[in-house]
């Protein structure tokens, strides 16, 4: 089998003056559209076979911000440039993968549209519609001679673009907040959690990418907010006395299942990110096999979770979730709510919150601190409903969920040292890493004084 990668160039400044589009740059976005492909290209395998591409300016800027990011391999002294890819036309790329030599098993060709996209078309029956600048496609084609190319003959192995390959290119393309400076309390509300809907949906393909470990974040944290205003505006309208909101309990487990299927994913990105920028002391054969076991564990659960959102009932459920919002029984709920109201529901939940930790001592369980973050997130969300009037607040439960945060990571990782050290990949000498878990452990019970040791919220 062989495989061809076909390469956009990324976002180029337009012509002026005597300038041919020949000689066109790339803007400062396309550098940076061409530095997030960096790592999938890697990752692919594009790299590791020929690369071809134009004799245009920005398509050799365009690798040479691939090469910055990695220097090692040396991409720009390896890679060939071609007038004869300085085309728009898709048959000329035929034509010019024809005359590739049998030993090319991996093809790398950086290019233009539409010439790109015929070429794709012509190659695959599943070929995008679309190839934004910086988009890559990796086809898969049959072991046959280059100068044997068919039409159809290639499979669309996969497909992506800067914007999910980054997160903070994303942000610049992302649902903008509403303008709700003047609204009235409830049409905000509805504002946020419309917005909320609009960004998980928006974050779903930066997710299934899974190059940008911050899009699982964002998602993550965006289904629990809506879940925890929703929470809130439930226990507002207990507190009022209006009732049950017909569905809200059914729309909650969702939201709640959905945000708990991201958990160990999060947790393995965390954990790989630390052994990344903070590696531990152990022997390097040890961490190598530890990162190679987690990288492991990591892409099984990606694959689950992509297969999880592809479903039919996921969809299902996030219209059915868009659909409550929008519903009368919530609107109406949500007229009857008052800052007041939400006020009060905080006040309680900063009571509850305070006699959580009041009962914390030496020998509570780690539940019982995780409990109590989970408090502090729900608290932090509902004082965010009115950011100006709890600015100090937000400032110092802040600190107390970083606090709690790092003690959640230290539990975390210690209970995948335990799954890593009971497989069958753990080293056969792993005192190293029995000795690290130890190290943890001594970690997380000065963590747990410094938990203690904070004082109640309604102190601060």
């Amino acid at each position: 089998m062989r495989h061809l990668f076909l390469m956009r160039h990324a976002k180029t400044r337009q012509a002026s003056g005597s300038m041919s589009d020949h000689q066109r740059p790339l803007r400062r976005r396309g550098q940076r559209q061409a530095a997030a492909m960096a790592v999938p290209l890697m990752r692919w395998g594009a790299l590791e076979g020929d690369i071809h591409l134009s004799s245009a300016q920005r398509t050799r800027e365009t690798l040479e911000a691939i090469d910055a990011c990695l220097p090692d391999l040396d991409l720009c002294r390896r890679a060939a440039c071609h007038d004869a890819l300085y085309t728009f036309d898709g048959q000329a790329l035929v034509d010019c993968l024809r005359r590739l030599p049998r030993s090319a098993e991996r093809v790398l060709l950086i290019g233009h549209n539409p010439a790109l996209l015929e070429l794709a078309r012509w190659l695959c029956r599943d070929a995008p519609d679309a190839l934004p600048t910086g988009g890559l496609l990796h086809l898969e084609l049959p072991g046959a001679p280059w100068p044997a190319l068919t039409p159809r003959c290639a499979r669309l192995a996969a497909s992506l673009v800067p914007d999910t390959a980054s997160h903070a290119l994303f942000q610049r393309r992302a649902p903008a907040p509403p303008d709700l400076g003047d609204a009235d309390f409830s049409t905000r509300l509805q504002g946020q959690l419309d917005h909320l809907y609009q960004l998980v949906r928006a974050l779903e393909p930066g997710v299934m990418a899974g190059v940008d470990p911050e899009f699982l974040h964002q998602y993550r944290v965006n289904l629990r907010r809506s879940r925890a205003i929703v929470e809130s505006v439930q226990a507002t309208a207990r507190q009022a006395g209006s009732g049950k909101i017909p569905g809200l309990k059914r729309q909650l487990k969702h939201l709640k299942r959905r945000a708990q299927a991201t958990s160990d994913l999060r947790d393995l990105d965390v954990f790989l990110e630390s052994l990344e920028n903070t590696p531990p002391s152990l022997p390097s054969s040890v961490r190598r096999a530890l990162q190679r076991w987690l990288h492991a564990r990591r892409r099984e659960q990606h694959e689950a979770l992509c297969r999880a959102l592809r479903d039919p009932g996921y969809a299902g459920e996030m219209q059915s979730w868009q659909g409550f919002l929008g519903g009368k029984a919530f609107r109406q709920t949500l007229d009857q709510l008052s800052s007041k109201r939400i006020e009060s529901v905080l006040a309680e939940r900063v009571a509850g919150h305070d006699r959580e930790l009041a009962a914390l001592s030496p020998e509570a369980p780690d539940e019982a601190f995780h409990d109590l973050r989970k408090t502090v997130k729900r608290i932090r969300y509902l004082a965010e409903l009115a950011p100006k009037r709890h600015r100090r607040f937000l400032k110092g439960l802040k600190r107390r969920q970083t606090l709690l945060g790092d003690f959640q990571d230290l539990c975390t990782r210690e209970a995948w040292l335990e799954a890593f050290l009971a497989s069958e990949s753990a080293p056969e000498t792993a005192a190293a890493v029995i000795a690290w878990r130890e190290t943890l452990e001594m970690e997380k019970l000065a963590l747990r004084e410094k938990v203690m040791a904070l004082p109640p919220l309604t102190e601060e």
